[in-house]
């Protein structure tokens, strides 16, 4: 298997070469997938060859192995993640810049990768937070970031220290953990789903310190719940990375985009080799100028996706780097993935799952809980469709980034992909019984239901409350918040639309 040469530039560690006390090293890691090292067979530093008598390979337990007592019959395992240190005994580079080149077999066959890296003058002096290498999740680690925050400003952190899981649980979710920020979580529901996904009825966690946010929902859910139900459907799902390539002009770009259609193929199948889960659907080509913008687009299984991608997407664009020609440059991201950041493509193209909630109100159900007609509320919201024209807005609904960021926070996903999902399109017309027909759209809601922040103690609890925890949950999960949408729609319009909305702020919301 050819591994793209841009892909094994990935296994080196930047910033890894140094000096010290017996000569010079640098650092690699295993960031593509489990491999065996056989032999090392070529070091180079600015173009010229280390005697492999002088080079030992360091393991992460400090065993050292001379480099030519590595062969097929005394191998080294190097599985993903693992960290390996290359050490050049008696050798001292200068402060600059130096190019390394090295060549090695593997279980993979011969491979070969050049790097920059340079050795500065001497470490920067300034205060930081305090940082272990070697464990900075142990308690000892945590308490003296604690005294240094307490110290070096003002107040104590009595709330931010109390937590009840293993803080070595966060490993890959946050760095320098000092504590926890405490949100107060609400339960809504039980809210009636007649989905693909989710079927049945579901309690759902709000966490929010917005006053008046969980019940005016649990309003909604019942004015839901005596129509019927929430009739929910994913209608697409897919996660993007959008590099450029820039050519010396459009003419070029335009064959690019040729090339890169006659080629999706191999394309396709260096990205999905970095992923058992990540599956290109299709690519969107946009050109511009002198620049080829290419939308790759994923199913990314019940993770959000965003690294894996761009893991999925770097490895193509090796590919293609190695195989296209008149490429002048290139970047891994353009801007028209648009993370984090709602956007116009986002709307018409899909950004995460694409899923509708939608429902025929009943019109006495309407008078007798929410004190307005249809009549009333479609006419309100046909006049709410100006207002959102008139501003810009990305949804014209009143207010579902609300009931999704606080679902966001208690199930532990990223809660700036907000930004996102809080676009919207309601839409709602007077049926022939005189009944609401109301939906909402949300064309880019993204949610995971297993990796990130889904499987940490907390978020993992709130996801089982719903059975949404793990492998072949996430469609389900975003038919939920669908429904919980639309039901905060219904009760902020219909509040609105009654002159209820401030008198309903004065009892629950105020705190001051």
């Amino acid at each position: 298997m050819k591994i793209p040469s841009m892909l094994l530039k990935r296994m080196y560690t930047f910033a890894s070469l140094r000096n010290d006390a017996e000569g010079c090293r640098f650092s690699i890691k295993n960031r593509l997938a489990d491999a065996v090292l056989y032999k090392l067979i070529e070091v180079k530093i600015d173009g010229q060859a280390i005697d492999l008598e002088t080079i030992t390979i360091q393991l992460e337990d400090s065993t050292r192995i001379m480099a030519p007592k590595v062969t097929r019959d005394n191998p080294i395992d190097f599985p993903i993640r693992k960290v390996l240190h290359v050490r050049m005994g008696g050798l001292k580079v200068a402060t600059g810049k130096h190019k390394i080149s090295l060549n090695f077999e593997s279980s993979y066959g011969a491979l070969s990768f050049a790097v920059e890296d340079s050795i500065a003058d001497r470490p920067l002096d300034r205060v930081t937070v305090p940082y272990d290498k070697e464990n900075d999740y142990a308690p000892k680690a945590i308490a003296e970031r604690r005294k240094f925050i307490e110290e070096f400003g003002n107040g104590t952190l009595e709330h931010v220290s109390q937590y009840s899981f293993d803080p070595e649980l966060l490993r890959g979710n946050i760095e320098n953990f000092t504590g926890v920020a405490q949100i107060p979580i609400g339960f809504a529901g039980p809210i009636k789903i007649n989905g693909e996904h989710a079927q049945g009825e579901f309690v759902v966690p709000l966490a929010t310190t917005e006053g008046t946010l969980v019940a005016s929902y649990n309003r909604g859910i019942k004015v839901l719940n005596l129509s019927g139900g929430v009739k929910c459907t994913v209608a697409a799902d897919c996660m993007q990375r959008a590099p450029v390539f820039i050519f010396e002009d459009a003419r070029a770009a335009r064959e690019f985009k040729i090339w890169v259609d006659e080629n999706i193929e191999p394309i396709t199948e260096a990205a999905e080799s970095t992923s058992r889960v990540a599956k290109l659907q299709y690519i969107d080509t946009y050109l511009a100028g002198k620049f080829a913008y290419l939308r790759f687009n994923y199913e990314t299984g019940d993770a959000a996706g965003q690294n894996m991608v761009g893991r999925a997407t770097f490895a193509a664009c090796s590919w293609i780097l190695d195989h296209a020609t008149n490429i002048k440059k290139f970047y891994l991201e353009s801007n028209l993935a648009t993370d984090k950041k709602h956007s116009q493509v986002n709307i018409m193209r899909t950004r995460g799952k694409r899923v509708i909630a939608e429902a025929v109100v009943k019109r006495e159900v309407l008078i007798q809980q929410m004190r307005v007609d249809p009549e009333g509320l479609y006419y309100h919201s046909n006049i709410s469709n100006v207002g959102a024209m008139l501003s810009g807005a990305n949804n014209n609904g009143a207010h579902s980034p609300n009931g999704i960021t606080a679902m966001f926070i208690a199930t532990g996903q990223d809660v700036a992909n907000v930004a996102e999902s809080s676009a919207a399109i309601i839409y709602s017309e007077l049926t022939a019984e005189k009944d609401l027909y109301i939906s909402i759209t949300i064309p880019s809601l993204i949610v995971a239901t297993y990796g990130g922040g889904t499987g940490l103690p907390t978020q993992r609890e709130c996801l089982e409350s719903m059975d949404c925890f793990g492998r072949g949950k996430v469609k389900k999960l975003a038919e939920i918040i669908a429904a919980v949408t639309l039901a905060g729609e219904i009760s902020l319009g219909s509040a609105i639309s009654s002159l209820d909305w401030v008198s309903s702020h004065e009892t629950y919301g105020r705190n001051r």
